[in-house]
């Protein structure tokens, strides 16, 4: 069965910075896929971001890329195995030289924190209770 897959596509003004970035969270980068001009992180088995150089990110698309500090283009939400992961995730991207976003989201049966990478995307990263979930 076909196990469908994201590539979340991303502009970067330094492709070496973002994979050094990602990394430090934990990330691994797939070599067969990156480049000087763009980096392969792999977040997970269905995950994986693309974070290109401006120049080879404008041979995708013909719109303006956004300017991700002044602009919001995408919110990218990954969730995580628990509220500790949550911080875990956070932490590391502070340390990293994220910027950590909003307050706490606790609702209980569901909480999240956010952060700004390097170029200013913004990455939620959540955890919701199991039993929520189910019906």
């Amino acid at each position: 069965m076909h196990q469908q897959m994201i590539f979340v596509n991303l502009a970067t003004d330094d492709v070496a910075a973002s994979k050094k970035f990602f990394t430090e969270l934990g990330y691994t980068i797939n070599p067969q896929f990156s480049t000087d001009d763009c980096t392969c992180v792999v977040i997970s088995d269905t995950i994986v971001a693309m974070l290109l150089s401006k120049q080879r990110y404008a041979d995708f698309t013909k719109k303006e890329i956004a300017d991700s500090t002044k602009t919001s283009e995408v919110l990218i939400c990954l969730s995580a195995e628990s509220r500790e992961k949550v911080d875990e995730l956070v932490g590391r991207a502070v340390a990293a030289g994220g910027t950590a976003n909003d307050d706490v989201q606790d609702h209980g049966f569901m909480y999240g924190r956010s952060f700004d990478d390097l170029d200013g995307h913004s990455w939620e990263v959540m955890w919701m209770d199991p039993a929520a979930v189910q019906g």
